[in-house]
């Protein structure tokens, strides 16, 4: 590296790319470690009981983060960052493995058990939620870059709603039927469910995300505004 290199101070463009990163790796990683607690969410009007994994609420930013850099970085930047997501997620996934093989304390404050149930990983999910990360942020990524050059740049709530409901269908779609369907009857480990249950599964959690990237859509208007103004500064 060069030592002018190390001196410089950081461009504005340089602050707002890393800072969304964080954001991204953050809601990534957030994603995986919550997971496994599911919450129920009831709205009587409508006599809909779903429930949903706490992964969800973090999930979706991602998908926000990707299309804010896909707007202002452009779409090369921002499949950097997804296969960047990718690459921390296998690191978090053998950190994890690590920790559980490892021989435990007998005065441990979180014993083995307990720390198994909350951190422990089925691979189904796992290789699944790899899968469909990869292929719905890729479908993502293009899909935005699609809908701005048809639009010609107009209308970004085309294009962030446009490439945010169907890769989110995508991404759904293939984690149930990779973890629940397929995995279970290759391995044999467990009973795979039937495709009446996981339309069900698919359907619930795939609604509430598809809400999450209706409502976000003020905030992308918002945040690609005032970043827009933050970068137009001398």
């Amino acid at each position: 590296m060069k030592p002018e290199l190390r001196d410089q101070k950081p461009e504005r463009s340089e602050i707002v790319l890393l800072i969304l990163s964080g954001f991204f790796i953050a809601s990534l990683v957030l994603t995986n470690l919550i997971a496994g607690r599911f919450f129920t969410l009831e709205i009587p009007l409508l006599g809909i009981s779903w429930a949903l994994s706490s992964g969800i609420i973090a999930y979706p930013i991602t998908f926000l983060v990707t299309d804010v850099i896909s707007e202002i970085y452009g779409e090369k930047r921002a499949k950097t960052l997804v296969l960047t997501g990718f690459l921390v997620s296998v690191f978090t996934v053998l950190i994890i493995l690590i920790s559980i093989y490892l021989p435990i304390w007998e005065n441990s404050p979180v014993d083995g058990n307990s720390y198994d149930t909350v951190f422990g990983l089925a691979p189904g999910i796992v290789f699944g939620s790899m899968i469909a990360y990869l292929t719905a942020q890729y479908v993502d990524v293009k899909l935005f870059e699609f809908w701005r050059k048809v639009t010609k740049g107009k209308h970004l709530w085309l294009r962030n709603n446009g490439s945010t409901i169907l890769s989110q269908l995508i991404d759904t779609s293939l984690v149930v039927i990779i973890a629940l369907i397929i995995y279970p009857k290759f391995t044999g480990t467990s009973e795979a469910i039937t495709l009446e249950v996981a339309f069900q599964i698919i359907l619930g959690q795939y609604l509430f995300k598809a809400c999450i990237a209706l409502i976000d859509t003020p905030l992308i208007y918002i945040t690609v505004n005032q970043l827009n103004k933050y970068l137009a500064k001398p």
